[in-house]
This record gives C-alpha cells, sequence and structure tokens, in this order.
C-alpha cells in the first residue's frame, strides 16, 4: 500500500486493528484540519513510515501478530527514520506506560478517550516535532553560516602573513598566527558538532571498503609524533603484524584513532602513549593507552555521552568522544574505557587511561 502523493510530505499515520477506532480517529483529526493515513497493522505502519515519513504516530498497544512496542521499538532501532513523536493508545489497563515510553514512546493515551483530548495531545506532539526540526535546522544553518567566514578570514590572514600586503613585523606574525589557530579550533569543533548532528539524524553515509587498521594507526602516529615530542613523550606503535583488514569506512576509522590519540597526549604530562593493534577470534582491537592523569570513575559513567565536560581544565566540548562512540556503533563495534585516577602522575605504572575499540572482522 503507498501513501498518496498529496500527503507525503505532512500527514498523520493512525495504526490500529479495529476499523471502527481508526475511523474515530481519523473524523476526529480530520476536524483540525489533519491529513490522516490508516494502517491496520504494524508491518504496514512500517512500510508507511519507510516510504514517507510522517509527521506523527498514534499507534494502538495491543494488536495481533506485532504489537504497539514492537513497532515502537523497530521506529526508533531504525538509524534512517527521522525523529517522528508516537502517541500509543490503548483501551487495556494492564497496558505498560514504563514499557511503552521505555520503547521509544513520546506520550500514552488510554480509550475511550474524549476528541478534544485527544485533538490537543496531537497538537502537542506535533509542536514537539516542530520544535525539534527548527533544532535540526538551527544547528546545520548555523555551522554552515560560522564555517564560512572562519575560512574566508584565514585565508586572508594567511595571506598577511605571506606578506602579500606589505611587511609584517615579528610581533604582528605572532598574533596573527594565534588568530589563524584560534580560527582553526573553532573549525574543528563546528565539524565535529556538524558531523555529530549527522549521525543523530541518521543522515550520515559510510562507504565500507577494506581498511588496513596498521596503516592507519601509523599514519595517525606520524602526523601526531610532533605533538608528543613537544610534551616529552613517548609515543609508540605496538601493533602486532598479522591485523586482518576490516570492512569500514577509512576517514571516520582516521577520525576516531586520531581522537583517541590526540586526546591521550592532551592529558598526558609524561610517561607514554602506546596504541596496539590486535585480534581477537572475532574482532581487531585497537587500545590507546596513556600514563595521564586518568578519569575518575563517575567520570567514565558518562564519559561518551553528548555534551560532557569533564571536570579538568583541558576538557574539550563533550562532544569528541561522542561522535567516537557513534562512529563505533555504526560499525558495529564497541569502544570502552578504562582508568586509574592519579592527578599528581606519582605512580606512572599504575595510572593512566586505556581506550579499547572493538571492531568486527569482515
Amino acid at each position: 500500500m503507498s501513501v498518496p502523493t498529496t500527503i507525503k510530505n505532512n500527514y498523520i499515520l493512525a495504526v490500529d486493528d479495529i476499523p471502527d477506532n481508526l475511523l474515530l480517529v481519523q473524523l476526529a483529526l480530520e476536524q483540525e484540519g489533519h491529513q490522516v493515513v490508516l494502517a491496520h497493522n504494524g508491518e504496514t505502519a512500517l512500510a508507511h513510515i519507510k516510504q514517507a515519513p510522517p509527521s506523527l504516530i498514534l499507534l494502538d498497544v495491543m494488536m495481533p501478530g506485532m504489537d504497539g512496542y514492537e513497532v515502537t521499538r523497530r521506529i526508533r532501532e531504525d538509524k534512517n527514520i527521522p525523529f517522528i513523536p508516537i502517541l500509543l493508545v490503548t483501551a487495556r489497563v494492564e497496558s505498560s506506560l514504563v514499557t511503552g515510553l521505555d520503547a521509544g514512546a513520546d506520550e500514552f493515551v488510554r480509550k475511550p478517550f474524549q476528541i478534544d483530548e485527544l485533538q490537543a495531545r496531537v497538537r502537542s506532539m506535533l509542536r514537539l516535532k516542530e520544535t525539534i526540526d527548527q533544532r535540526e535546522n538551527f544547528v546545520s544553518c548555523l555551522t554552515h553560516d560560522l564555517r564560512t567566514p572562519l575560512v574566508a578570514a584565514n585565508r586572508m590572514l594567511d595571506l598577511i602573513l605571506q606578506q602579500a600586503f606589505g611587511d609584517v613585523t615579528c610581533e604582528q606574525q605572532e598574533a596573527i598566527a594565534n588568530i589563524v589557530s584560534s580560527n582553526d579550533n573553532m573549525l574543528e569543533m563546528l565539524n565535529t558538532l556538524l558531523e555529530t548532528h549527522h549521525y543523530e539524524l541518521g543522515q550520515k553515509t559510510l562507504s565500507f571498503i577494506p581498511v588496513d587498521l596498521k596503516q592507519l594507526v601509523d599514519e595517525v602516529i606520524t602526523e601526531l609524533k610532533p605533538l608528543a615530542m613537544d610534551k616529552d613523550i613517548e609515543l609508540s606503535n605496538d601493533s602486532a603484524d598479522n591485523v586482518p583488514e576490516i570492512k569500514g569506512d577509512r576517514l571516520e576509522l582516521r577520525r576516531v584513532i586520531t581522537n583517541l590519540v590526540s586526546n591521550a597526549i592532551k592529558f598526558t604530562d609524561q610517561g607514554s602513549v602506546k596504541v596496539a593493534l590486535s585480534q581477537s577470534d572475532s574482532d581487531v582491537i585497537i587500545q590507546v593507552k596513556d600514563t595521564g592523569i586518568g578519569i575518575s570513575p563517575q567520570e567514565q559513567q558518562a564519559i561518551f555521552q553528548r555534551y560532557h565536560q569533564g571536570n579538568h581544565r583541558r576538557a574539550g566540548k563533550g562532544l569528541g568522544l561522542y561522535l567516537c562512540q557513534q562512529i563505533i556503533n555504526a560499525h558495529q563495534g564497541k569502544l570502552t574505557v578504562e582508568s586509574q585516577s592519579n592527578l599528581d602522575n606519582s605512580n606512572l605504572d599504575n595510572s593512566g587511561t586505556t581506550f579499547t575499540c572493538s571492531l568486527p572482522k569482515s
């Protein structure tokens, strides 16, 4: 069954196995000017959603075959489906509010309902949808509008440093270099924000090709070696030689390794940062171990959360590790952390942090 072309872009999907219930919902919502598409079971509902996502889903809980809880879970687990508010509807007293909300529903209403109550709840859910859509558009527009002038400014500053407009004193060169560095940091933060945004919306397209992780680790270590040397830290590669290739997005995996190694260098004042590549029966394993200040047990519990900022003065904006987690999840892998906090670096052998990334073999 296909969605009529006249309502593909903005409609409400009502799902119930009882035709009379669907008719009641349809009449109530059409009074408010909404366009309503009807589905009599979960399978049909999912087909509609994948073909043309609605603005809102009214979903009966108790249906034969696939119930409303399972439909909700499948919708929320599918990263290709944008956010759609889900209003669960039931006449059963025993239906679980907790189960429905944990599955991913946003609201719960029991039958028999008053027409004005149903209409009010639908209006509330549509406002939620509009708010989230506006936030998503705001992030995309903001990152684009900020990146463009920063890139243009850096190009102009580079021309000044090259003395394209006349002589530049040493003091001026130092000041301009500081500005360029600040702009680069801002660009990196904006790029990370935009990439994170794409993953959250399910809009990130990955290219899965054979990837030589040992070569990738070598590249990252070569690139970051000067940072370690500036801090007199040993940056070493302890990778095994017989690690097989995996299938993944090379650019995104490089982003993960770069983030983990650069973080290790940043939070290590003495000692070493070691990158190790190995394999188990089913996975290829990347480990980044440092002798830095470590992470407290409380911080470890929240370290992969979006916008989580650590208590240390060097902590970033809380997006880097969250993005790494999104990338590894998209590769069906796992990213974990183990750490022994040691703020004064008094015992390098027992302090520091180890990030472990496990990726399935091809």
